[in-house]
């Protein structure tokens, strides 16, 4: 294994974004760019969801991020083997030259987000430059770099975040000002556009800004921690050492932060509140969904609160017991991470109180849409746990820290669209 040219003395200080030669759909050869893209592959949780994808096109995206098959291994040779094959009939295309990306999304509404897609050099979370705020599951980094491996390509970006409003953006806005590579709406309702930008000046002037700042990573720890356990399985200098993403500035295009809720597999509704009591203050909500929610975030405003489903209504537990908080949660963190919905959720009720693995897909899912989390809890008998989201600069300020918050405690969106450009690492 060669690690040469990995050692922090050589990594940049500030981001280092690289243009690329993304590889694009050919709209010719494809039903519509809709019909090809899908959400990012943890998005796409239930099988369902593939094959209503799959069917969308015979080349949609998911057969590459999530190919279907008897043994992982096969099916990462079958997404290997579809990218190779959609090469070579001229369904994905590598543009002529190295370019940057403009992307942007919108709604019918309010929602304008747009952000610059590129390779970016990896470094490690002790350089400061990029900022993760979640820990990771082994095993899914593991099942992403096997598929990294097998087809050799980024095949979506990540999603991260910096506080820039300056030299980018105004090459960005100037940039959407242009005719898009490509125009497309997908089934959600929004909006995609996309945009090169290949002028050398506009380039240096876009690196020479993004190399004074440092990003948080939104969405993607786990495709991050791949990028790194790749980096360095194979030479540097090399492909292997940057990795695709999307950057948004947040403070000209704030995210919206939501919550990635619990599906308890094993646990029936009535056994999870049976352990609750004394523990925590239980109350059943005669009321939808909405109006739950509600409840729920003005519980949320108080202290630590989660909604309970699964039993065909919704139970508001809050108020936990301080001497159990003060026996469960680790005592050597920042208050800010003490006192986490997430951190309280893992430390003191999967742990200690249901005695839930949170790393075993047997016993646990993490689940972002609400709906489909309470329906399925409903369907198989189990707990849908529903969590209030957590503001953005909480999550930076403990980044930040190098504190990193509990596992799937974020969602920020709107994600990017996957399909729409990818990079291989072939050329």
């Amino acid at each position: 294994m060669n690690t040469a040219g990995h050692s922090e003395a050589m990594a940049p200080r500030g981001l280092e974004l690289t243009p690329f030669r993304g590889l694009r759909y050919d709209p010719t050869r494809v039903g519509s760019l809709a019909a090809v893209t899908s959400p990012p592959y943890d998005v796409v949780v239930r099988p369902d969801g593939v094959y209503h994808l799959q069917s969308a096109d015979p080349h949609n995206i998911v057969r590459l991020i999530l190919p279907q098959d008897t043994t992982p291994s096969a099916r990462n040779e079958r997404a290997a083997d579809t990218l190779r094959s959609w090469l070579d009939e001229g369904i994905l295309a590598a543009d002529p030259e190295p370019g940057l990306y403009v992307y942007e999304q919108r709604d019918g509404g309010d929602l304008l987000q747009r952000g610059l897609i590129g390779a970016l050099r990896l470094t490690e979370p002790s350089q400061g430059v990029v900022l993760p705020h979640e820990d990771v599951m082994p095993h899914i980094v593991e099942d992403r770099a096997a598929l990294m491996r097998a087809t050799s390509a980024n095949l979506e970006p990540l999603l991260l975040t910096y506080h820039g409003n300056g030299a980018t953006a105004e090459v960005i806005e100037r940039t959407a000002e242009k005719p898009p590579l490509l125009s497309t709406t997908t089934e959600d309702g929004l909006g995609h556009r996309l945009w090169a930008i290949t002028d050398p000046t506009d380039l240096a002037c876009v690196q020479t800004d993004m190399s004074k700042h440092q990003a948080l990573i939104a969405d993607g720890h786990h495709r991050w921690a791949t990028y790194l356990r790749l980096r360095a399985e194979h030479p540097s200098p090399g492909p292997w050492d940057y990795g695709l993403v999307l950057l948004v500035d947040t403070l000209r295009y704030p995210l919206r932060v939501r919550a990635i809720h619990r599906l308890l597999h094993t646990l029936p509704v009535a056994d999870a509140l049976t352990a609750l009591d004394g523990r925590f203050r239980v109350r059943r909500l005669h009321v939808p969904l909405p109006d739950a929610l509600k409840r729920l975030a003005d519980a949320a405003c108080e202290g630590n609160a989660f909604l309970l489903a699964g039993d065909g209504s919704f139970h508001l537990i809050d108020r936990p017991d301080p001497e159990l908080l003060a026996r469960t949660v680790p005592a050597d963190f920042p208050a800010a991470w003490r006192t986490l919905d997430g951190t309280v959720l893992h430390a003191t009720l999967l742990d200690h109180v249901w005695h839930i693995p949170e790393d075993s897909p047997a016993h646990i899912a993490y689940i972002h849409d609400t709906a489909a989390t309470v329906e399925k809890a409903e369907r198989d008998g189990g707990t849908a746990v529903l969590m209030h989201p957590v503001r953005e600069e909480v999550v930076r300020d403990l980044a930040r820290q190098g504190v990193t918050m509990p596992r799937k405690s974020t969602s920020f969106g709107p994600k990017p669209a996957s399909g729409l450009v990818l990079r291989t690492l072939d050329f």
